[in-house]
Order: structure tokens, then C-alpha cells, then sequence
């Protein structure tokens, strides 16, 4: 098997770039790059949304926020995250995600809310006074404490529950007493009714704290396996975005990571065949076993190998005969130097990275691009070797975000649109594509999505005196 077999030379051009849009054109001659087209996954509905949290910090020859904190560490800082200041996790310096905001709205606190069932009260009492002894709204009374259990506990739910029912003493003492048949089947009702929401109320609170406590663990749990990325490593500044299928879902089937390796920083982004939960397993192993070659310094050529060989053994151990062939996942491998302005990277049936520069968006296809990661036992991986300066900007992404769809059955430009925020940041091109992405699709994606902005900052270079050809691997 060969692997980390370099396709461009790092001291020719290997490309020619066409403003605004293009693609990398290598000179040498071999088959087109760039495709992707392998097996389509099924449409999936639903979204929930997760921006990824920048804190951890890149350790020498370490998994980025990885093993040197140590697992104890990053749960206490995952419990905090949960149950602090920040709920839903938001990329640092982006507005939080929509359907997670980090602040009760003021008019949504169950304090501006008690208004509404204490004025019904009010206004029902009232009218019901000022009108003719045949007109009854007493019964409507009721509205107020099933309205309470929606925002508030069982205690507030019984003093609204009170005040409904004195306010139905008060309308029978002035319309004929309470000793008549009427209104003491009214009171009656009314008072059952009302001890039936508190008894409503408990229930539901305590629910509400099971599932708090579930979704704690989950969130604890998903956090653990999908490290957040730092802003920054060495030259490189980072910001991603995750979109989860899977409704209240952190991680789903796309997956990424970093590394730190031998003075240059790796980066994962993947895509595993299905969606939301049933594909975490095959996406933890992937993650895994990327974290676990940080340690070893091997070339990207042969980590592919490795990655490949762990999703076939896991596909043979849990595969079904119904599923065969179907357990596989796309991969884009990754490796910045900190003092050669170059990229390698290797494909395994993942779509292209986009290289953003002052006022040109290009794709940078793969010469010969592998086989998603598990679909044959032995594969071949090739190096490909391409320009990234200072300035320049790559945005690596899942199918999901190229796949998603409008009404009219259009898919997103990501192309297009990156250019328009390509100078404005890391941070700042993940918010606006975030936004424009789910306002294409109308707030629902059909699929787990994800994206990642590096940003190359500076570059120290290296004297290569007589050292050999920077672009080589390893």
C-alpha cells in the first residue's frame, strides 16, 4: 500500500487561480480532482444547532485540548459550560445560535407572566359583576390556573388556583349568595379543577428537572467526545460551526478535530454515512483514533490507512448483512506547518476545502482523491501539496452545508457567499454563514453540517539548506 505520495512540488506553481471564483489547476497531467461522487445519504429533517466554543489549548505533540488537560478537567469545564453562563455553547464572539439564547427574554420571565392569568382574574371578575344576573362568567375562571403550570410551579399555581376561586365567592355573594345550588357547583368545580393543575404542575416540574438532569449528562457526555477547537495555534486562527440533524443534539455524523504534531498543527473534518445519534459510534472511533496518532508523528498517508482500517474492523464487527457496504464515512486530512506556507492534504471522498484570498474564492481538489474511509480494506492515499499564505483563509466543510436546499429546491452557494465575508474574520464569516445558511433553508436543514475557518496569521520560514523539499511528508 502506498501512502503520503506528494502530488505537487512546493517549489513550481501548482496552480492558476481565477478571480473571483476558480478552482486549483494542477500542472502536472492526471485525472481530474474535486469529485466527490459517491453515495448520497438519505434526507433527513430536523435541526438542532450547536456553535462550538473556543477554550482549549493546543499542547506540543498533543491532541488539541486533549489528553495533557486531562478527562477529568474537561468535564468539570463541560459541567460548567452546561449549566453556567453558557447553556447551548456559542463560537466566542458570535451571537448565540437561534432556539439557544443566553438570557431569558424580560417579558419571558414566569414573573411577567404571572400577569397574564392574574389579570384574567381581574377582568373576568369585573365584567362579570357589571353584567345582568343571567350573564354567568364565572366558570371562565378556570383559564387562569390552566394557563400557570405552563410558565410556573405548583405554588404559584395554587395562589392563582385562590384568587380564581375566591374571585367566584365574590361573584356569588353578589349575585344571589353562595348557598345556591349554581354557585356551589361552580365553586365546587372550580376548586377541583384547580387542585387538579397544582397536582398537574408538580408533575411537570418534576419532569422538567429529570430531563434537565438528562440533557445535562448528554450535553456533558457529547462535549467530551467533540473537543472544541481553539482560536488559536500557533499561526493559525480557528473558528467552526456544528449543526446537529438530531433535535436537542450537540454532535451527530460529522465530526472534526485537531492535533498538534511535530511542529505543525492537523486537522480532521468528516462526515459519517447516516445522521444525529445512531452515527456518534462510528464518529467517537474516528475521533479516537485521529487523536490517538498525535502522539506518533506518523505521514498523512498512512493515518488515512489507519482511519480506514478502523472503520472496516467496526463496520465488520456491527454490520448487518442487510447493511453491508453501508457503514463508511468521507474524511479530509489536513496538516499545516507553522514555518512553510503550504497545506497537505489528503481526501477520502470528501468534498474539496475552499481557499479564501482578498477577493477570490478558489476549490482546492484532491489529484486522486480515496475512497471514503471503510468502503475497501486497503486503499490507496495520495499527498496533495498547495499554497496557503498569510491572508489566505481555508473553510472546510461537510455535504450538509453544499447539500442544503430552499424552497425551490436550490442548493446553498457556499462559494459565493463565503466571499462576501471572506475579510472579515474567522469568528465573524462563521455568524454570517450560520445565519445566511439556515435562512436558505428556511431554519430547517436536512442534515448534520459542519464548518471550519482557519486563518493563517503569520509564517515564520526556514532556511532549507540542503534539508530537502519542504513539501514532504512526515
Amino acid at each position: 500500500m502506498t501512502s503520503g505520495r506528494v502530488r505537487g512540488a512546493v517549489s513550481s506553481p501548482l496552480c492558476v487561480m481565477s478571480p473571483p471564483f476558480g478552482t486549483l489547476r494542477p500542472r502536472a497531467a492526471g485525472r481530474p480532482g474535486g469529485s466527490y461522487g459517491y453515495p448520497a445519504r438519505r434526507p433527513r429533517h430536523g435541526v438542532a444547532e450547536k456553535g462550538r466554543t473556543a477554550t482549549a489549548s493546543a499542547g506540543t505533540g498533543g491532541a488539541v485540548g486533549g489528553p495533557g488537560s486531562g478527562a477529568a478537567a474537561r468535564v468539570s469545564r463541560v459541567r460548567r459550560d452546561v449549566r453556567g453562563t453558557r447553556p447551548g455553547g456559542t463560537l466566542r464572539g458570535m451571537a448565540p445560535p437561534l432556539g439557544r439564547l443566553g438570557s431569558r427574554q424580560p417579558w419571558r420571565s414566569p414573573h411577567a407572566l404571572l400577569v397574564l392569568p392574574v389579570a384574567l382574574v381581574v377582568v373576568i371578575t369585573v365584567v362579570d359583576l357589571r353584567s345582568p344576573a343571567d350573564v354567568h362568567l364565572g366558570p371562565a375562571l378556570v383559564i387562569a390556573p390552566a394557563l400557570t403550570p405552563s410558565f410556573a410551579g405548583p405554588r404559584t399555581t395554587a395562589g392563582v388556583g385562590a384568587l380564581a376561586v375566591a374571585a367566584q365567592v365574590l361573584i356569588g355573594l353578589r349575585h344571589g349568595g353562595i348557598g345556591t345550588t349554581n354557585h356551589i357547583v361552580q365553586i365546587v368545580t372550580l376548586t377541583v379543577l384547580v387542585a387538579l393543575t397544582v397536582v398537574y404542575s408538580a408533575l411537570r416540574r418534576r419532569r422538567q428537572a429529570q430531563l434537565a438532569q438528562v440533557r445535562t449528562v448528554a450535553e456533558a457526555a457529547q462535549h467530551v467526545l467533540m473537543w472544541p477547537l481553539p482560536e488559536q495555534i500557533g499561526p493559525l486562527r480557528i473558528a467552526s460551526l456544528y449543526l446537529a440533524a438530531e433535535d436537542e443534539a450537540q454532535i451527530g455524523g460529522d465530526l472534526y478535530a485537531a492535533t498538534v504534531s511535530d511542529g505543525a498543527v492537523r486537522l480532521l473534518i468528516g462526515d459519517v454515512r447516516g445522521k444525529g445519534l445512531p452515527a456518534i459510534g462510528e464518529a467517537a472511533l474516528l475521533l479516537g483514533a485521529f487523536r490517538e496518532s498525535a502522539h506518533r508523528h506518523i505521514p498523512l498517508g498512512e493515518l488515512a490507512d489507519r482511519l480506514n482500517q478502523s472503520v472496516t474492523r467496526y463496520a465488520a464487527d456491527l454490520e448487518t448483512p442487510e447493511e453491508e457496504g453501508e457503514r463508511f464515512a468521507t474524511a479530509l486530512l489536513l496538516e499545516v506547518p507553522d514555518r512553510d506556507p503550504v497545506t497537505r492534504m489528503t481526501s477520502c471522498g470528501h468534498p474539496p476545502p475552499l481557499l479564501l484570498s482578498p477577493g477570490r474564492v478558489v476549490t482546492v481538489p484532491s489529484l486522486h482523491p480515496s475512497p471514503p474511509l471503510g468502503v475497501h480494506d486497503s486503499s490507496e492515499h495520495t499527498l496533495d501539496v498547495f499554497s496557503f499564505e498569510p491572508g489566505d483563509t481555508l473553510l472546510l466543510y461537510t455535504d450538509g452545508v453544499v447539500e442544503a436546499r430552499d424552497g425551490d429546491g436550490r442548493f446553498y452557494p457556499l462559494a459565493e457567499r463565503a466571499l462576501r465575508w471572506a475579510e472579515d474574520g474567522p469568528e465573524a464569516l462563521m455568524h454570517h454563514l450560520r445565519r445566511d445558511l439556515l435562512a436558505h433553508v428556511g431554519g430547517r436543514l436536512g442534515d448534520d453540517a459542519a464548518l471550519i475557518a482557519v486563518h493563517r496569521t503569520q509564517v515564520e520560514r526556514r532556511r532549507h539548506l540542503g534539508r530537502g523539499d519542504p513539501g514532504r511528508s512526515g
